[in-house]
Order: structure tokens, then sequence, then C-alpha cells
């Protein structure tokens, strides 16, 4: 099987060495496989029968919908298949979590975040709206309704949010978060053990460095 790893923008914006270490300790258990740096945005020059590895849900969907030479799979459902992953312990932390928009209707993403959430032993409080009945983050709406009107909805997806830590698989979401008080961990930092540390997080300032690096990724 041809396979490539694509950690996608967002995660190449704000952490390349965690989309580094990902795709080492894939190419670990699975063997070496491509890099995959043009944006999801863009046409990828891919042969036919080509598995893409995403991090990112909008890849996710992407790579469902748009490109039928390609089919995906997400970076959660090859970890979780791994028994010799070093899991990292939270010794029954708890934290809720946040499902991405482009995946709401995808069981297997859900599932998998959830065992990987399991394995790290971390007490999981869902909130009310989860899953398919999960609402957006707030993010989706820059661009189409004033930055301010944005913030509020970032803020109210926020106070839905059960407990403080929130367990996030989409970097957009965890800039909302963050806007909104709360306190996101990125699952591709909790599986080592590091902080989320969400560096640009007003919405103005990072859809520009988000739509310049996707711009400059053809």
């Amino acid at each position: 099987m041809n396979r490539v790893f694509a950690p996608g923008c967002a995660l190449m914006l704000c952490k390349p060495d965690l989309a580094r270490k990902a795709q080492e300790s894939l190419e670990g258990t699975l063997g070496p496989m491509g890099t995959l740096t043009t944006c999801c945005r863009h046409v990828p020059t891919l042969p036919p029968g080509t598995e893409v590895v995403n991090v990112c849900p909008g890849c996710d969907r992407r790579y469902r919908e748009n490109y039928a030479e390609a089919s995906t799979i997400s970076l959660w459902e090859l970890v979780v298949r791994t028994p010799s992953f070093p899991f990292s312990d939270y010794e029954g932390r708890r934290m809720t979590i946040i499902d991405a928009c482009p995946t709401r209707d995808q069981a297997r993403v859900q599932d998998a975040v959830r065992e990987l959430v399991r394995k790290m032993n971390i007490t999981l409080v869902e909130p009310a709206k989860t899953r398919s009945r999960s609402t957006c983050c707030g993010d989706i709406f820059w661009g189409e309704i004033p930055t301010e009107a944005v913030i509020r909805q970032m803020e109210k997806k926020a106070a839905e949010m059960p407990e403080e830590e929130i367990a996030v698989y989409c970097v957009s979401c965890v800039k909302a978060m963050f806007v909104g008080g709360k306190h996101p961990r990125h699952l591709a930092d909790l599986l080592p053990g590091e902080e989320t540390v969400p560096r640009t997080t007003a919405p103005d300032a990072w859809h520009r460095e988000l739509d310049a690096f996707i711009d400059s990724h053809h």
C-alpha cells in the first residue's frame, strides 16, 4: 500500500516538531512513508490507491469527499491499534471532549479518540452535546459574521464544556476553547505528555497566518 502522512497545515504551523515526531512514531510500526505537505484545499498529486494518514479533521473530510484516488485514516485510528505505543498516564484526571465539525458523522474517529483517552487513564466527562450532536466551536463562522460575534460563539461553546480541561483533536477548536477561557489539550500533545500552547489565538490573526500557510503549500 502507498501510504503518506499528512500532518495538516494547522499542526505544521503550530507545532512542526510534533508533526515530525508523530510520523517517526508511525514509521516505527508501519515502515517508511512519504510526507504530504500539499494543503488539502489544493489538489494533491497522489497515485491511485494512496492511503492518507491525517491529523486534521478538515483533511479527513476533504480526502474522503474530494479526492477519489485516495482513502484516508486518522492518526488516532492507527495509534489505538498499536499495542506497543507508550501512552502517557494521567492518573484519572478529569477532562471533557469536543468533537470537530468535519468528523461529526465519523464514529470511527470519535471511537478511536475516546479509546486513546481511556488508554491514557483520563476520566472522560462527555458534554451534553457530543459526537453527532456536537455544536461548532465557533471558528467556522469566521469571515461570515463580525469577529466579535465569532468570539461570542467561542465563549458560548466553551461554556457548554463541563470540565476546565478539554481533549481536542482540531487546532481551530484549540484556539476557540482558549478564547472561551478553557484549557484545551490537543490529542497530539496528550499522547507524549506535552502541554498545548495555543500561540496565536485572536481569530483574525490566526486566520491570516493559516491562509498564508495554505497559499504557500500548493
